[in-house]
């Protein structure tokens, strides 16, 4: 069926995934002639779950995994079915970190195999993105931009360097093997230590090169 990409971007904090996202939106507008979705890697459109989805974001614990796992799979099926998939079919949607994220977040939080966490939420995730986009800096650099944003745009607990180069390995181990994250969509690495115009630039490259910037056929 003919219908507009969904495109996700991910990145180490600072590594510029808002910015990224605000130029595609502008860049999509203008193509298709419509305002694209934005959403975010959770979206609370399950109330039931709520409160798991906070409490195990922001106060992880063995004692709290599992069920904030099983609240991010009831919030990515609920974003997917509610928002994303019937979005699509009249604009398109860019997310701010998605699944790679949640797989990242439990392999430095709770030490858990990527696979794993993998396998509990793809099912949840149920439309693929059409590209995924990783913005990659060394995690030096990422926390010297995240230190120099306004406001409480940091976390103690997550905005440090060594969690930081832990999430960078588990971007860069997926990457090795995409295959076995097929939920994932098609990846590209791009290097965001350079300008913000560039980035886009090579962001609409991929979106190009996958076929993308046609709208998927869609009106």
């Amino acid at each position: 069926m003919s219908r507009y990409p969904f495109i996700v971007v991910e990145g180490l904090d600072g590594t510029g995934k808002t910015t990224l996202r605000k130029g595609l939106f502008r860049l999509l507008q203008g193509l298709t002639g419509v305002t694209p979705l934005a959403v975010l890697t959770t979206n609370f459109l399950n109330p039931c779950v709520a409160g798991d989805l906070v409490d195990g974001k922001y106060n992880p614990t063995p004692a709290n995994r599992e069920r904030y796992l099983k609240s991010l799979a009831a919030d990515k099926e609920a974003t997917s079915t509610r928002l994303i998939a019937p979005s699509l079919t009249s604009r398109p949607v860019i997310a701010d970190r998605w699944l790679l994220s949640e797989m990242a977040f439990f392999a430095v939080k709770h030490d858990q195999d990527p696979e794993v966490t993998y396998h509990a939420l793809a099912g949840s995730c149920t439309t693929t993105p059409d590209l995924t986009l990783i913005l990659d800096i060394s995690p030096e650099a990422a926390m010297r931009r995240a230190a120099a944003r306004q406001g409480d745009a940091t976390r103690a607990d997550w905005d440090v360097l060594h969690v930081q180069a832990g999430v960078r390995r588990i971007h860069q181990s997926v990457t090795a093997i995409p295959e076995r994250f097929p939920q994932l969509g098609p990846i590209h690495v791009i290097n965001a230590d350079q300008s913000r115009a560039d980035v886009l630039y090579a962001a609409w490259s991929a979106l190009a090169s996958n076929g993308l910037t046609t709208t998927n056929g869609a009106p």
